[in-house]
């Protein structure tokens, strides 16, 4: 008997990869339930990574005193005058600390859910390079333990949740024990927040909803520094993590999130599937009433199963 060849080895196997790549590549309809459980396993994720890399504490303040001498070598020494200056004014700073504490995780959700209704075509890729931001952060966070200028000693910075005992805040009081404090570089929070004001930027409609998409990187950067929760250059890292997420977005798929059309263009979301749709038919639907209709014409002892096909076909 002649060995029956493995449909493994066929053309057919040749094929599959690469076409389940381009499915892959090809943004799709986002389904809520598994983006709820990626996001969430996703931060889990990485605040186990972020807090379970060793805090190197003597490398840390070291790399800190390093990063400030070299500020002042560069004239852009400013983050103690500006954390002096605004820990003077009682409700600016308090606002700031709940600012650094809460927006961070609040604005970024909100861009997400937006992306998600509204651009659908869009999500799937700037998520990506929001995910790929972070996942760099990461590497950062190992190779270069850095202090952050509160923790400083004799850095005469002001640690301003601590002094004004504000609430939510994982960088002082009894929280501190639950994150790594010496993670600063690069700052996820300039990561983020440039995400958010990068994608409300490129795709809002509304002015001022722009306008509110440009300022906010720049209200998180006076936040992070007057709260002395990092440096400037900090920020200067953050950029370069959103950079390379955007890197991979486009490499993925083959253009910046923006770019890419606001509904997808897969299966769900093709020109033709719509105009069936407008119709009142789908390919599933057509597909139930051939078969129907085959068997009714078989049932009635008729030989016309190809016409019948035919005639119901689209």
């Amino acid at each position: 008997m002649a060995p029956v060849a493995d449909e493994a080895d066929g053309p057919g196997a040749g094929r599959a990869a690469p076409a389940l790549l381009r499915r892959l590549r090809t943004p799709s309809r986002p389904r809520l339930w598994f983006e709820i459980l990626l996001i969430a396993v996703s931060y889990w994720t990485y605040s186990l990574i972020r807090n379970a890399v060793p805090e190197q504490k003597a490398q840390a303040l070291r790399n800190a005193d390093w990063i400030w001498s070299a500020e002042q070598r560069l004239g852009i020494a400013v983050e103690q005058t500006v954390n002096h200056a605004v820990n003077g004014v009682t409700w600016l700073v308090v606002g700031m600390n709940y600012y650094y504490a809460t927006l961070h995780f609040v604005v970024t959700l909100a861009v997400l859910v937006w992306l998600y209704r509204r651009h659908p075509g869009r999500y799937a890729a700037a998520r990506l390079a929001l995910f790929a931001t972070t996942a760099v952060a990461l590497v950062g966070y190992y190779l270069y333990p850095l202090a952050p200028p509160r923790l400083v000693p004799g850095g005469g910075f002001v640690d301003t949740v601590l002094v004004h005992d504000t609430w939510g805040s994982m960088a002082s009081g009894d929280l501190k024990h639950m994150s790594n404090q010496y993670a600063a570089m690069p700052s996820m929070h300039i990561g983020w927040s440039l995400w958010c004001g990068l994608t409300v930027l490129a795709l809002a409609r509304v002015p001022w909803l722009r306008v509110l998409g440009a300022l906010y990187p720049v209200a998180t950067l006076v936040v992070i520094v007057a709260t002395a929760n990092h440096f400037w250059l900090d920020a200067v890292g953050g950029l370069l993590c959103v950079a390379f997420g955007y890197l991979v977005a486009s490499l993925w798929y083959g253009a910046l999130p923006h770019a890419l059309p606001r509904l997808p263009q897969g299966r769900e979301g093709s020109p033709e599937r719509a105009a069936g749709k407008a119709a009142g038919r789908t390919p599933g639907r057509d597909r139930v009433r051939i078969r129907v209709a085959v068997r009714r014409r078989a049932a009635a002892g008729g030989d016309g199963a190809e016409a019948a096909q035919r005639s119901v076909a689209p």
